[in-house]
């Protein structure tokens, strides 16, 4: 995707160190009051502001799905008369205009009614609709502008919502737990539990981030889990599971469905599916979707269309190993996350964490890189990008 640029004006390379330093450090805090938003913002994105006048906060905020009040205007609210002259702090370009059936006024509006002298931004907003004209009606009123501090920082804050708006579809985050030597269960399948405590607290904390959690049949009817969010955190709305199950082989009696009252359960099958093993399960308060299949195999690229359909911009996919298998081969993984514990399975029996035919070639792996990782005691969490995905390549970071 190619952004706009705003030449030297918004270059902050040329910045008085000083300056420079304590734009840093304001822009940290937009971040900061961005991430509060997790769990409550999607399909928007994550955004904090904070007004600055003379070296000193008076006023902050962030999105919190109000439709009256975008980050901008609660910090501005907050502010009042101070805000005249100020600088304003914000991780993502301000919007630039009214959606369709929207209350909320254009976040560039309340910036240019309340006069304030510089808008420092982390990065462009990748949504078409804005992308430039926001700091371009900045400017046209005579507001400084200077973008592209924290840039990294700030697209993977809302690497979901950028992916989600500018191709319809959820960003797909693998996410896996296995032994040393890559097993997410024994040669008896035994799998409860292969990492410890904290990791597994680490793994919820995951699922409290999206919108979606995705697992394959066998997984369903392996371990009956319920995959709801634990963390006990704010939702604005509750995540929805979703189940690959190409011939409808799951009971209206697991705990998948006994919940679907309160967790909304989305079941995908093939089309040629018979409509009595639909209903049972829609009466039991599942939706049941068809797609196109081959060979057994549910048609993965139509699944995460309607998610995109259901305004569902991000999905965690936690198994099984076939499952995982096909979203690696078809090159459908923005994100991966590996929890790994010290422990070794052997044998060839013991199940794999990826599944599928595996690559030929050295060349065909998946590379992952901007590794990082963190412990929780023993266990070892690795996440990565992949660079076989080209969308990611072309938008969410920078290769340099």
């Amino acid at each position: 995707m190619n952004e706009p640029t705003g030449g030297s004006e918004g270059d902050l390379s040329s910045s008085n160190p000083i300056t420079r330093m304590s734009d840093h450090y304001f822009i940290e805090q937009a971040l900061s009051l961005a991430a509060r938003g997790a769990g409550m913002v999607s399909p928007n994105p994550l955004v904090g502001s904070v007004v600055v006048k003379d070296g000193v906060v008076v006023g902050s905020g962030y999105h919190r799905y109000d439709e009256l009040k975008h980050a901008e205007v609660w910090a501005l609210e907050e502010a009042g008369s101070l805000a005249r002259g100020s600088s304003v702090y914000v991780n993502l370009e301000p919007c630039s205009h009214q959606g369709s059936g929207k209350r909320t006024p254009p976040c560039v509006k309340a910036l240019i009614d309340a006069r304030v002298g510089r808008v420092v931004a982390s990065m462009f907003d990748p949504n078409p609709r804005v992308n430039g004209s926001g700091f371009e009606q900045l400017r046209a009123a005579g507001i400084e502008v200077e973008t592209g501090l924290l840039e990294t920082e700030a697209r993977r804050l809302n690497e979901k919502y950028a992916k989600f708006v500018t191709t319809g579809l959820p960003f797909v985050h693998l996410k896996v737990a296995s032994s040393l030597d890559g097993c997410i269960a024994t040669v008896s399948g035994e799998s409860k539990w292969i990492t410890g405590e904290s990791a597994r607290n680490a793994s919820q904390a995951l699922r409290h981030q999206y919108d979606a959690i995705l697992i394959g049949i066998g997984t369903a009817l392996a371990d009956d889990p319920i995959l709801t969010d634990r963390t006990g955190l704010q939702r604005r709305r509750p995540l929805t599971r979703v189940v690959l199950d190409s011939n409808l082989r799951l009971s209206p009696e697991s705990q998948l469905v006994r919940t679907a009252a309160v967790n909304p359960l989305l079941i995908f099958t093939a089309k040629s599916t018979g409509n009595h093993d639909r209903l049972r399960l829609i009466e039991a308060g599942a939706e049941v979707v068809g797609v196109d299949s081959s060979d057994g195999r549910l048609d993965l690229k139509a699944v995460l269309t309607e998610l995109g359909k259901r305004e569902l911009a991000s999905l965690i996919v936690e198994g099984g190993a076939e499952v995982a298998g096909s979203f690696v081969s078809q090159n459908l993984v923005d994100k991966f996350t590996f929890f790994i514990a010290p422990k070794i399975f052997g044998g060839k029996r013991s199940h794999p964490s990826i599944g599928g035919e595996g690559f030929q070639r050295l060349t065909d792996a998946v590379v992952l890189h901007d590794v990082v990782t963190l412990h929780h005691n023993e266990d070892i969490e690795l996440t990565g990008y992949s660079r076989r995905n080209l969308h990611r390549d072309s938008y969410f970071y920078d290769e340099s």
